[in-house]
């Protein structure tokens, strides 16, 4: 009996730490920040359903603007965002403090593009290039407003985006042709889709990972405008091409932006944030399932759960390499 008993307290002991390992992240709070957008928020609670398998308990989300997202991290008010573009936010990033507060970790998603559309018709009648609307004529073709100049549905301030628009309204000499709207981009696009369903001609800024190339889609319905050159803000640089056209636009990739000391402490989400990868069409096919009214938050969850159900091998990896690095 005794046997018996000092067997069985070896197997207890043996099997503690794999138990114990399991969850990490037990007895720490993460504090998330993220994007007031919610075609954001699946890619976020994807890494939130990650971090609570392994232990950690994930606070309420603070909601911003991404320079703002930018700001609490630098400042200790947020521990991580999942969606910061490496090119286009790095102006946010240094200035709220860069490597020495906080960290780039791993590319959550790649190849996400920035830049001007316009209708096909148009573009198939010769304006292909963002700067031909310097000639008041072609410019005018995209007068929503009565006023002469070209109405571009643009980006909203803080975003990031405005920054690059800002600059090619300088370097292209447009600023006498093409207004910059800036208003609700929602609204904008809604409108954008108005005028291109009446046969008008449009002009507008998008990106991707987003739903509005699955209904306005390059190549059928509307296509990308070259630029004649490259005009980044702040001196930045990146490659800007795609199939073979200049977008104005870094092609980019968007990842995890966590604070140091959270990462030190934390081995396992540090891991996890290197090693997990979301396809960028996954990302566009959600956020269609949004657009086409399940924009409920429990449709969401329900979105996260057919996701990791659908791709339960990776999803499984992430959590054991994460549960590797805390050993």
């Amino acid at each position: 009996m005794k046997m018996l008993t000092m067997t069985t307290a070896l197997v207890l002991s043996l099997a503690t730490p794999v138990f114990a390992n399991d969850k990490p992240g037990e007895g720490v709070t993460v504090r998330p920040i993220l994007p007031t957008q919610i075609e954001e928020f699946f890619q976020h609670r994807i890494i939130f359903r990650a971090l609570e398998d392994l232990g950690y308990t994930v606070a309420d989300p603070n909601e911003a603007e991404y320079q703002t997202i930018h700001l609490a991290l630098g400042t200790g008010d947020a521990d991580f965002t999942a969606v910061s573009w490496h090119t286009l936010h790095d102006g946010f990033y240094q200035e709220a403090g860069g490597d020495a507060v906080m960290s780039r970790v791993g590319v959550y998603i790649e190849g996400a593009l920035q830049g001007y559309l316009i209708d096909k018709a148009t573009y198939d009648s010769g304006v292909t290039d963002l700067s031909q609307l310097k000639d008041p004529a072609i410019a005018a073709k995209f007068d929503a407003d009565g006023d002469g100049k070209a109405d571009l549905a643009g980006c909203i301030p803080g975003w990031g985006c405005e920054r690059v628009i800002e600059t090619a309204m300088d370097a292209y000499e447009l600023r006498d042709t093409v207004t910059h709207n800036q208003g609700a981009y929602q609204a904008m696009i809604a409108d954008v889709m108005s005028r291109h369903s009446n046969g008008e001609p449009i002009l507008y800024y998008t990106w991707t990972p987003y739903w509005v190339s699955g209904a306005l889609v390059p190549g059928r319905d509307v296509e990308w405008l070259s630029v004649p050159f490259t005009a980044l803000p702040d001196g930045a640089t990146g490659n800007t091409e795609f199939n073979g056209k200049n977008l104005g636009f870094a092609v980019d990739n968007i990842g995890i932006v966590a604070r140091n000391d959270f990462l030190a402490a934390n081995p396992a989400a540090a891991k996890l944030f290197e090693v997990a990868k979301l396809n960028i069409n996954d990302i566009s096919a959600e956020n269609k399932l949004i657009a086409d009214g399940e924009n409920s938050s429990e449709a969401i969850d329900k979105h996260v759960d057919d996701w990791i159900a659908a791709n339960q091998a990776t999803y499984d990896s992430w959590l054991a390499e994460a549960r590797a690095a805390a050993e």
